[in-house]
């Protein structure tokens, strides 16, 4: 069986680059916000039905989700946001587990932004590893990049887990909040570590 470690953290706590770092080092990705946009592509399907549920003001003209209408909407109606997951999260863990099976890597980074708040993608992982920083590093680094207003982050921030209940689900913890080079040097020594696990669970 293949060694799966979910990678999670907060928005602006650099999953994403954490995950490229392990990449380097020769795991395996499957990454679900890299799905969920192929499935709300033109041609996605999702689109389907998500035209049915939502609407023709929700598609763009081009037949792609508009995901900025769609983050607005559902960030105001829980209901909405219920209907949207349930199109959306079956059919990224179907793909999700797919890409997991097929992978030739050591072990498979299994990056979910909202894995502590779905509640089943933690069952599919044999390890939890959560990329953190304070708070207040989250917002500045996504005002910095999206411009977006400080209230607009801190509604996206409000809407995830909070810092403690990510940490209470973590196996393993990157502390974000220094410089690329302490970044690296903990990937290295994770690296070392889930090379080892999945060598215990494929014994040669």
């Amino acid at each position: 069986m293949t060694l799966v470690v979910g990678l999670t953290g907060g928005i602006g706590s650099g999953k994403s680059t954490v995950a490229d770092l392990f990449v380097a080092r020769g795991a395996g990705l499957v990454d679900t916000d890299a799905i969920a946009h192929a499935q709300t592509a033109p041609g996605g399907t999702a689109i389907a039905p998500l035209r049915e549920a939502f609407g023709d003001a929700f598609i763009t003209s081009d037949g792609a989700l508009d995901r900025a209408r769609m983050r607005a909407h559902v960030f105001a109606d829980a209901r909405a946001r219920g209907t949207l997951e349930g199109i959306l999260h079956p059919l990224i863990r179907a793909h999700a587990v797919a890409a997991v099976t097929s992978s030739d890597a050591p072990y498979v980074i299994l990056a979910v932004p909202l894995l502590v708040e779905s509640g089943n993608w933690p069952d599919r992982c044999q390890r939890v590893l959560v990329v953190d920083c304070p708070v207040g590093t989250q917002r500045e680094r996504v005002m910095a990049r999206s411009g977006m207003p400080a209230a607009d982050v801190d509604r996206i921030i409000a809407a995830q887990a909070t810092r403690e209940q990510r940490l209470a689900a973590a196996d393993d913890v990157i502390d974000n909040s220094a410089d690329a080079a302490a970044l690296a040097s903990q990937v290295e020594a994770l690296h070392a570590r889930y090379l080892a696990l999945a060598g215990a669970e494929k014994p040669g």
